[in-house]
């Protein structure tokens, strides 16, 4: 029989976490593409993310048949979050702002994953790339990142609007996300945590 879950943060009620998610207005848009297999993982910082934003909306899917309509939308900026050769960094896309609002596509899965999403996806693809430089190391101590500088999805929005909408501090979607980290570890025991993490 599983526990009883909160119907908001998809946590155990015993361990809810919505008294620490944000309410956080951005100028910038943020579409999460989250891949299926992500849903229903115990660690799903995306999920997070875009209940601590107002501006921001997660689909779930590999193929997004929704996805050319929105991205014809006149009046905005739209650009993938993701490293390419000719990715612009945050602080390059910042400074050529031409008036119109920002909307930045985040895909969310494994490298392995959120690669097939852009490739069931050409319009993703299509669309210009912006990588995060510089960024603060990530806090997420449970899984081991495939490459250096690499960040939880949450941590990565976190990051981007930090640069982008500086002097706005983007800090406080973390406060759920470090007590989702505390809460795996203290389940698993300190013990278990040191040995398969801590190498």
């Amino acid at each position: 029989m599983s526990r009883p879950r909160c119907c908001r943060c998809r946590r155990p009620e015993s361990h809810c976490l919505c008294a620490l998610i944000p309410d956080l207005p951005s100028r910038t848009e943020i579409l999460v593409l989250q891949h299926p297999d992500e849903v229903d993982h115990a660690l799903n910082t995306a999920h997070l993310a875009v209940l601590g934003l107002r501006n921001a909306t997660l689909w779930v899917g590999e193929a997004f048949d929704d996805l050319p309509g929105w991205l014809a939308q006149p009046g905005y900026r739209t650009c993938l979050l993701f490293p390419g050769e000719q990715a612009l960094s945050v602080v390059e896309l910042g400074s050529e702002g031409d008036g119109r609002p920002l909307r930045l596509v985040v895909p969310d899965g494994t490298w392995r994953k959120a690669r097939k999403l852009l490739y069931l996806n050409p319009a993703l693809a299509a669309l210009p790339r912006v990588a995060l430089a510089d960024a603060p190391p990530s806090r997420y101590r449970l899984r081991k990142a495939p490459m250096a500088g690499s960040l939880s999805t949450l941590e990565a929005i976190v990051a981007v609007l930090n640069q982008l909408e500086a002097p706005a501090d983007y800090g406080e979607l973390l406060k759920p996300f470090d007590a989702l980290i505390e809460g795996q570890i203290a389940a698993m025991g300190e013990e278990t945590f040191r040995r398969n993490h801590l190498r």
